[in-house]
């Protein structure tokens, strides 16, 4: 099963002040605010919505193509993706526009001044899916998650024109998305993604109930946070799933990522809905233990000992086969 996932594609620039941000503004001024913050540190991590799903399927060798916009600046990271098993080719780069970027400053109470530079992101809606076809041979599933707003809609619109069976991922854009767009790119798709508060925001927004949502879509999934994941599919009972226990827990950041990662590659095996979903809380446990989205590692022995121990022997013995 080849699956496509497209999606942002940027680098984050991480900074620490080590003082406090209330202590430098003076509330008489605050209408000429002209400030400088000397940081202690600098970490510049790989990121992107498509890029880390991507990048937690090549891990686990269900060689993914991932289709999104970056500047000249992503030989790098290309090299970097490409070293870790995800097809690059279909990345479109920019010829007058940077890579994506977020900037953000973190003072010592962990208020944050943060900027985001779409960049070369917006030119991911001049993709067009057969492109990808024509080069792979065919698509069994595109994920389409959070990205330019143009481009997930053409990459939706694509994907019903063609009859290619698409993933609906909204995530990030959920919170600008009005109910309309919601409602036009929801339909239709085999997989609808959210986590808890998302799926809210989407019966509040598009005035759909849950039974009314069930009805437009395949299979919808949840992620419950500590609590697991949820899949529902009209008329059927719902499949619950636990998370496995953390060895630690040091940054929440692509976590949500990381699980689609896990759950798309345990539908690209053909294993079922229950054991993809359990391949992508143990992906989500990973990252969660790990400062940085695409900073851990897979490690085969590891990686069928604690799913072992949260799922079973049965479990662990029909994923064995497809680990790398």
């Amino acid at each position: 099963m080849r699956i496509a996932v497209t999606g942002s594609i940027a680098n984050d620039h991480l900074m620490t002040f080590p003082g406090r941000f209330s202590d430098q503004l003076v509330a008489d001024q605050l209408h000429t605010v002209s400030l400088s913050f000397l940081v202690d540190t600098l970490d510049i991590r790989r990121g992107g919505v498509g890029a880390n799903i991507a990048f937690g399927m090549g891990q686990l060798g269900a060689n993914p193509v991932l289709v999104g916009a970056a500047g000249e600046d992503f030989e790098e990271y290309r090299a970097w993706l490409d070293r870790h098993g995800v097809d690059t080719q279909s990345v479109r780069i920019s010829d007058v526009k940077h890579t994506a970027r977020f900037t953000c400053t973190t003072d010592a109470d962990h208020n944050q001044i943060g900027s985001f530079y779409t960049g070369a992101m917006s030119e991911a809606r001049q993709i067009e899916l057969q492109s990808v076809v024509d080069r792979v041979g065919s698509l069994d599933l595109v994920c389409i998650s959070a990205d330019d707003p143009e481009a997930m809609t053409r990459h939706t619109e694509e994907c019903r024109t063609r009859g290619i069976p698409f993933a609906a991922d909204f995530s990030q854009q959920i919170a600008r998305m009005e109910g309309e767009e919601i409602r036009a790119l929801l339909p239709d798709a085999t997989y609808l993604f959210s986590n808890e508060y998302e799926k809210e925001l989407i019966e509040n927004k598009t005035g759909w109930t849950e039974a009314e949502i069930l009805a437009k879509v395949g299979t919808r999934v949840t992620t419950l946070g500590a609590k697991g994941v949820r899949i529902d599919r009209q008329g059927e009972e719902p499949i619950l799933v636990g998370v496995p226990e953390e060895d630690a827990k040091a940054d929440p950041t692509g976590v949500g990522d990381a699980f689609r990662a896990g759950f798309l590659s345990g539908l690209a095996w053909g294993v079922g809905l229950t054991r993809a979903a359990q391949v992508g809380c143990m992906m989500a446990t990973l990252v969660i233990e790990t400062v940085g989205t695409q900073e851990y590692e897979l490690s085969r022995t590891r990686f069928l000992e604690r799913f072992t121990k949260a799922y079973g022997h049965d479990a662990a013995s029909e994923v064995q086969a497809h680990l790398p």
